[in-house]
């Protein structure tokens, strides 16, 4: 067993007695843990303070950059008499069968715990961004999705069901969510992310944390923070963000998730800020933290940026001087092995180069986390409940990680984030009957459906002698179900990227000889370089990837209707196309029900509900661009550049109508530390069931500073029957509009503002404007502000007969 990690050596310091109070279940976990720490030597202390990522390779294609400079590898038996802090990865490093994989972790749990004096276990974790990243478990859609589907209960669900999956084989924490706000699409971690507005991120990302947490799983938000603002839109590039930007826009996902879902765990992000590494930076980790805020949680640190401090940021002088800043900063475990917080560290506490106060402090917190897990109880078991009377004979039948509930909620998910873009001339819903020719390079690949952090893409693409686990179908196998009165044909026409246009000819001919073409065009989700999108896949501009525009080019100009979908992990500039093509519907890495929820919205067996979580640009250039804008940033006649999106944020289409009425009447002012409702009634006008998503804007004419012209700040999806209709309350809250101020602080500024009511950023899909006037003093708010504007949707009293 190949176990990376550093040099060790064995205990020397005489040792008291391990049994104590610490041990007493009746105890507050406070109490236990007081108790527990005087007990332990220094380098049984620095043993908890870090991970070990068992069967981790430092060399092959599938090596993250600079992963080969940070793994030493160590003596297993040497390393466990003094305990050990976390497990890396158990079933998210290979492929393997979840049940063989529990009965594997809990023989290491046992192992870890006989070794040490105290009995301890390890905390293990995982990654869980679209799922639970283990072979055979459900992939869901990518977070992008999840704010294109602009539902948190759903979400809520989704996560907890990914948390107990987790825990049914024997992990404890989940890095995930990430709460990055999209700042640059070109980025290649934008499927990571939820969306480009703030609130929607927050509530989203806040969802998540409640139900991941609701299943007994650590929740670790990341990437703390700032690391989706990169330079030049380069992965693990310094952040120039103001101090407004990151008070304004990155933040903001952080307190709420922190405050209103719990979140246990924060994730230390790889960048740098003004200069200053996140990993070594005590303003970030500690005094706004843990200090303003009140996180008493664990800060982690991502994979290897202990030691980025020393190898990249430069820093620190060597690992000893590493541990000392990133300790003092804040981080209390270095993941996803062991570097510099071992005898590095040991040492640089003997020496004095570190207090061993810092020890303790981290030391603490990490044992409050395995405390309230129950890892110091004296009944702890190392097997999962319901694998403790499983036969390990036949452990391959005991755990089953895609159960059909699973892939029912995965579908739900992915069908209500399903986004129609345009269907100027009605051709969707597809008739079922005649023919139908597929075309392109994400048409007929199951991995098209999945993002860079589920399983299959993630790891299973560097074992290819194993089979995928799941099973998922594709766009053009859930056509050919979907309508099975039609003729499904296909040609591929071009690959993802590369240049080879040799087989663009085949599909114009086959979209030739039919009566409607669907172009599956996108994304391939990888790593580092070997996919189109993904973590260290950025992108230079937003054109399409490879030939796939030139392949759309000919099939528009073939004369044959050209419904254009597109599977990807960001948007891509359309505007070349927009009018041309007889509809467009976008999907964001869907999981692995996304290829049947697609077929679902093209046959029109779906409605599609979903919004933009990110705007459509117009061109591929112009970035980085969100719609938070103020007047500087937007169209004007002093530059030739429109950055207009063709299809703004909170976008989407149906295939009913809807007519929104004006509610109860508004205040015309109230004070600054006031709040009212805003009313309306939303009535489906069509012949089919739909949902409609209604969002509510704030447009501040006059500020202290530039704000933007219009932003986020309340929405609610509202199903409804045909010719239903309900009433949507929002809990207007003064709170809501605060800002930083000129002098720095979080203010709440009197004067004149605008409530818009709208169908998505855009000015033209206001359907009505709340003028209201904040009278009083400015405030001065923080984090114990309000975050959430409270919703309620309600069916609405019926018509009076006429």
């Amino acid at each position: 067993m190949a176990i990376p990690a550093g040099p060790h050596t064995r205990r020397t310091e005489a040792a008291p007695a391990a049994d104590g109070p610490w041990r007493d279940p009746s105890l507050t976990p406070q109490a236990r843990v007081a108790d527990l720490v005087p007990r332990m030597t220094l380098e049984e202390k620095a043993a908890q303070l870090y991970g070990i990522w068992v069967g981790a390779d430092a060399d092959g294609d599938g090596v993250a950059p600079h992963q080969n400079d940070m793994v030493d590898p160590v003596d297993w038996d040497d390393l466990t008499t003094r305990g050990l802090g976390q497990l890396t990865r158990p079933f998210g490093t290979a492929p393997v069968d979840p049940g063989v994989g529990a009965l594997a972790l809990a023989r290491a749990q046992r192992r870890i715990a006989g070794a040490g004096r105290f009995g301890i276990p390890a905390l293990a974790h995982e990654e869980c961004l679209a799922g639970f990243t283990a072979w055979g478990a459900t992939a869901y859609p990518v977070p992008l999705s999840w704010g294109a589907a602009w539902n948190p209960e759903l979400v809520t669900g989704m996560a907890h069901r990914i948390g107990r999956d987790m825990r049914s084989v024997g992990v404890h924490q989940g890095l995930a969510p990430v709460l990055d706000v999209a700042r640059d699409l070109r980025w290649g971690r934008v499927e990571e992310t939820i969306g480009e507005d703030p609130y929607l991120v927050a509530t989203i990302g806040t969802a998540y944390v409640r139900g991941l947490q609701s299943a007994g799983i650590v929740a670790t938000l990341k990437h703390f923070a700032g690391y989706a603002a990169s330079a030049g839109a380069r992965n693990l590039a310094p952040v120039r963000a103001g101090a407004r930007e990151m008070a304004d826009v990155t933040l903001p996902p952080f307190e709420m998730a922190l405050r209103e879902g719990g979140a246990r765990s924060v994730m230390s992000s790889y960048t740098e800020i003004d200069g200053v590494p996140t990993a070594a930076d005590p303003v970030l980790l500690t005094e706004l933290l843990r200090d303003t805020w009140g996180f008493t949680g664990t800060v982690v640190a991502d994979y290897f940026g202990i030691g980025f401090l020393e190898t990249l940021h430069k820093v620190a002088a060597d690992r000893a001087d590493a541990a000392r800043l990133a300790l003092g900063a804040g981080v209390d475990v270095e993941l996803p092995t062991v570097r510099s917080y071992g005898d590095v560290l040991v040492a640089a506490v003997r020496d004095g180069t570190v207090a061993e106060e810092l020890v303790d402090r981290a030391l603490h917190r990490v044992l409050l986390q395995k405390c309230e897990l129950g890892l110091l109880d004296p009944d702890w078991s190392p097997l999962p409940t319901a694998l403790r009377d499983a036969d390990p004979a036949r452990a391959r039948d005991t755990v089953d990680l895609d159960p059909p509930e699973n892939r029912a909620l995965a579908r739900e998910l992915a069908e209500q984030a399903c986004v129609l873009l345009a269907n100027p001339g009605g051709a969707l819903p597809l008739r079922g009957t005649g023919r139908i020719a597929v075309v392109g390079p994400r048409a007929d690949d199951a991995l098209a459906m999945l993002g860079c952090y589920s399983f299959p893409s993630h790891v299973g693409v560097s074992h290819p002698e194993t089979a995928m686990g799941i099973d998922v179908p594709t766009v053009l196998e859930s056509l050919r179900a979907e309508l099975p009165g039609a003729g499904v044909e296909f040609a591929v026409g071009c690959e993802v990227d590369g240049t080879d246009t040799s087989g663009i000819p085949d599909a114009v001919r086959l979209a030739g000889d039919a009566d409607v073409c669907v172009a599956v065009l996108g994304d391939r989700a990888g790593l580092f370089g070997r996919g189109t999108s993904g973590e260290g896949c950025d992108a230079a501009d937003l054109s399409l990837p490879g030939v796939q525009g030139e392949l759309l080019d000919a099939l528009l100009a073939g004369g044959t209707p050209v419904i254009l979908v597109l599977l990807t992990g960001r948007p891509y500039a359309l505007g070349r196309w927009a009018d041309r093509a007889a509809a467009v519907v976008q999907a964001f890495f869907p999981g692995e029900e996304g290829g049947p929820a697609l077929a679902g919205v093209l046959s029109g067996r779906v409605n599609p509900s979903g919004r933009l979580p990110v705007g459509v640009p117009n061109g591929p250039g112009g970035q980085p661009w969100t719609y938070l804008q103020p007047p500087l940033g937007l169209v004007s006649g002093v530059s030739n550049l429109d950055p207009t999106p063709l299809y703004p944020f909170g976008h989407g289409m149906s295939y009913t109508s809807f007519d929104w009425e004006p509610g109860a009447p508004v205040p015309d002012e109230i004070p600054t530390d006031g709040s009212t409702d805003i009313e309306l009634t939303v009535r489906n006008t069509g012949d089919r069931d739909g949902a409609e998503v209604v969002q509510l804007y704030v447009h501040d004419p006059v500020a202290q500073t530039t704000r933007p012209q219009a932003r986020l700040i309340g929405y609610a999806r509202v199903p409804l029957a045909a010719g239903a209709a309900a009433r949507v309350r929002f809990r207007f809250h003064a709170d809501l509009v605060s800002f930083t101020g000129i002098g720095g602080r979080r203010v709440v500024e009197p004067g004149e503002l605008e409530l818009r009511l709208a169908a998505s950023s855009a000015v033209t899909a206001v359907r009505r404007t709340v003028r209201l006037r904040l009278t009083g003093p400015e405030r001065t708010v923080d984090h114990r502000r309000r975050l959430v504007c409270d919703t309620s949707v309600e069916p609405a009293p019926e018509r009076a007969a006429n």
